[in-house]
């Protein structure tokens, strides 16, 4: 189903890139995910981050770990701080719904982005996680803890966030090919994030 907020994240996004960027926290609470991540790849190696950002502090952080990123974000304003800060990884201004890259990765992320998208959207985007992995791939992502809506505000202005049901990924998981191999609902030490990661067996 369509939602009016959903449609005014992009636009959202870049009217307050500044905004973001000062308030987001740089504290990597999420930092011991991200190192659950690093280890189903195996090693430090090609990462596909999803809703980007300014590329602080996730992808700075796989930066430093040694992988080799490509991030992607459809908020130009956003996206070009990531680039100003980190000019030697490559940054794509894209909408992740539609993006084909025709390569692999070994990791894929979508921290706190993939929730932007309506219920139907995220349903349509595994199938583009699938065609940018290949076996032993791992995928994370952040969602709701259940079917459903939720609003919230970012600068005076209604912020959209959707999930479907946890078999409901499970499911969608399978179909393309991947494993789940940890989901946290509500994790009291990330922050209330509810987490899955999973691995494309191929």
């Amino acid at each position: 189903m369509d939602h009016p907020a959903a449609r005014t994240i992009l636009d959202l996004y870049q009217r307050h890139a500044e905004a973001f960027y000062q308030q987001r926290s740089r504290t990597l609470f999420e930092q011991r995910w991200l190192d659950k991540l690093l280890a189903a790849m195996g090693s430090a190696g090609r990462m596909l981050d999803l809703g980007c950002g300014n590329g602080q502090p996730i992808a700075d952080y796989f930066i430093q770990q040694g992988c080799a990123l490509t991030g992607v974000d459809g908020a130009l304003a956003m996206l070009s701080r990531a680039h100003a800060n980190f000019p030697q990884q490559r940054w794509l201004h894209h909408d992740m719904r539609t993006l084909n890259l025709d390569e692999t990765f070994d990791g894929l992320i979508a921290w706190d982005s993939f929730f932007h998208l309506t219920q139907d959207d995220q349903r349509r985007m595994f199938p583009v996680f699938a065609r940018h992995s290949h076996p032993g791939s791992a995928l994370m992502f952040t969602s709701g803890t259940g079917h459903g809506i939720a609003m919230g505000e970012f600068e005076g202005e209604p912020l959209f966030h959707a999930s479907l049901a946890p078999d409901e990924y499970r499911s969608l998981l399978a179909a393309n090919g991947f494993a789940v191999l940890e989901m946290k609902m509500e994790d009291p030490e990330c922050g209330g994030h509810t987490v899955w990661l999973a691995k494309q067996a191929g």
